[in-house]
């Protein structure tokens, strides 16, 4: 069974962005490349067993095994060595990608308290979005009893659009809650 945002995206999203952009190849209609979640745990050079819980909670969030991402480089006033595990990381793409979003959308994004839309100007000059989340609470996949600090996280959305007004129809289009 293909995703329900999928679908959406084949039916009725590619023909509404052919009409407000004029686009006459359907290949140059801009699409979700790729999804990267990554939470970063500085924190993590002075206590190893919050990297285990980030893992876990992270792999449960997208359904994918994450990367352990390593520092580059050493930095003496950070306590960092090169090598030593400073964050965790998963790219997303096809169906689990288009899951993960629609999940995002309509389930998470709302449990935010005082939740008035995402901002719109989080967009790089290239049509890809980033969006930071506080704490992953908000993941009805994490189980609140076994979290032992709250960590944040970034989704960066990646697209093929070539401007932000692409990008942002684009994810308006898909579902996503932009403030006015």
């Amino acid at each position: 069974m293909a995703a329900r945002l999928k679908e959406l995206y084949k039916t009725t999203v590619t023909a509404a962005l052919r009409r407000e952009f004029g686009y006459a190849n359907p290949m140059a209609v801009p699409l979700i490349d790729k999804i990267a979640v990554n939470i970063g745990l500085g924190e993590a050079t002075g206590n190893a067993k919050l990297m285990d819980g980030a893992v876990t909670e992270l792999g449960a969030i997208t359904g994918q095994k994450p990367v352990i991402t390593k520092a580059k480089k050493s930095i003496a006033a950070f306590k960092l060595r090169e090598g030593m595990a400073i964050g965790t990381m998963v790219t997303l793409r096809g169906d689990r990608m288009y899951e993960f979003l629609d999940r995002l959308v309509n389930v998470s994004l709302p449990r935010v308290r005082d939740f008035r839309g995402v901002s719109p100007k989080a967009f790089d000059g290239r049509g890809n979005y980033t969006l930071g989340v506080r704490d992953q609470l908000i993941f009805p996949e994490i189980d609140y009893s076994k979290v032992e600090k709250t960590k944040g996280m970034n989704i960066c959305i990646t697209t093929t659009a070539r401007t932000d007004a692409e990008g942002l129809a684009l994810l308006k289009l898909m579902g996503m809650p932009f403030r006015p």
